[in-house]
């Protein structure tokens, strides 16, 4: 498609999801890249808070490829952070090309110490390198100060059980490290005398933000978290990593209920279009992809595999241009009605042949 062809104005729904994040850095260079697409504003939780405002730093600062290159610099000072982390991928796998660290002594050491202490015990200080990094690669000035993108960030507060969406001028390092606070790996973040966990739990990301505070009619979501596992978990790590899926999924398949409630209404006309607008909803993933990234992999920083899966993420998004670019402004591309229905399959973009079905990632 040209690329004369007419903008079209989005607001684009990030998840978190650790190191898989890098995905979802691959579909925002690519519609960084992308001329006709304009982001008005996001919404993001974790890993997808911590894109948000580098994007948005990088807008500030640069434009367009001041965005893209402050996400390559974030990802590689997350990635140069991670070298002396004890886990770390085993030689075997190495040598297989499997970025998992199902084998790791290092995760498996890690995984049953959280699992037996909390961080207010293993780590009393409340040490934190990836606290300090945000901190480093992120000017929060610019971040508050830019106009061109609105950005929401969702925490879980961990006294109420709510939601607490931050946005600016109010972003800092403390509101997105929330955004990211996996209660077993880090002490809860205090802000304003409220402790805040990960967003995930309650939005993940949160939309209605999306849905109440802007104008713009297409929201695209892109999701680094399966919603379909076709296999029966049979293993523990098996049956944690699919319950954390599907904890971390609930909150936006029930917010997609509700926004196809109201497409459903306004299309009876029982509500006012004036003051109720319909919501062009999209997905940008690729469901066979995403169900052969194990849970352990999140943890996996190197450069080889972060690179790896931007590269996934700009196909994603490629795909998505390439199939639904016209969609935009006209329909959904994403079938609403279908998520609540027991025959749901995820859609799969047609990647052109550069879908890789072989399971594992090749190193």
């Amino acid at each position: 498609m040209s690329n004369s062809a007419p903008s079209k104005t989005i607001d684009l729904a990030l998840q978190g999801g650790g190191a898989h994040g890098a995905l979802t850095w691959g579909v925002l260079d690519r519609l960084l890249e992308d001329p006709r697409i304009h982001i008005s504003s996001v919404s993001g939780t974790s890993a997808g808070a911590m894109n948000a405002v580098v994007m948005a730093d990088g807008l500030d600062r640069a434009g367009r490829e001041g965005a893209r290159d402050a996400l390559t610099a974030f990802w590689k000072a997350v990635s140069d952070g991670a070298r002396l982390s004890p886990i770390q991928r085993t030689i075997w796998d190495r040598l297989s090309g499997r970025f998992s660290m199902d084998h790791s002594p290092g995760y498996l050491f890690f995984e049953q110490l959280t699992r037996q202490f909390s961080p207010y015990e293993l780590n009393p200080l409340n040490i934190n390198p990836l606290r300090d990094l945000v901190a480093a690669q992120i000017d929060f000035e610019r971040v508050n100060h830019c106009s061109e993108l609105k950005v929401f960030v969702t925490a879980t507060n961990v006294r109420t059980g709510r939601g607490r969406i931050f946005t600016q001028p109010e972003l800092t390092v403390d509101t997105v490290m929330a955004s990211a606070c996996l209660p077993f790996m880090f002490q809860a973040v205090e802000i304003n005398g409220e402790a805040y966990w990960d967003g995930g739990y309650i939005g993940n990301p949160a939309l209605y933000p999306l849905v109440e505070d802007t104008t713009t009619r297409d929201l695209v979501i892109v999701q680094i978290n399966p919603m379909v596992r076709e296999e029966l978990p049979r293993t523990g790590r098996d049956i944690i990593n699919r319950l954390n899926e599907i904890t971390f999924n609930a909150s936006l398949i029930k917010e997609l209920r509700a926004i196809e409630l109201l497409h459903q209404l306004i299309e009876a006309e029982k509500l006012e279009s004036e003051r109720y607008r319909d919501i062009f909803v999209h997905l940008i993933h690729a469901h066979e992809e995403l169900k052969d990234l194990d849970a352990s992999s999140k943890l996996n920083a190197e450069w080889e595999y972060l690179t790896y899966l931007r590269d996934r993420g700009r196909n994603w998004a490629d795909a998505f241009l390439n199939e639904h670019f016209d969609d935009l402004g006209q329909r959904s591309s994403f079938d609403l009605r279908g998520l609540f229905t027991d025959t749901f399959a995820p859609p799969d973009l047609d990647q052109g042949g550069n879908k890789d079905t072989s399971g594992e990632p090749r190193s």
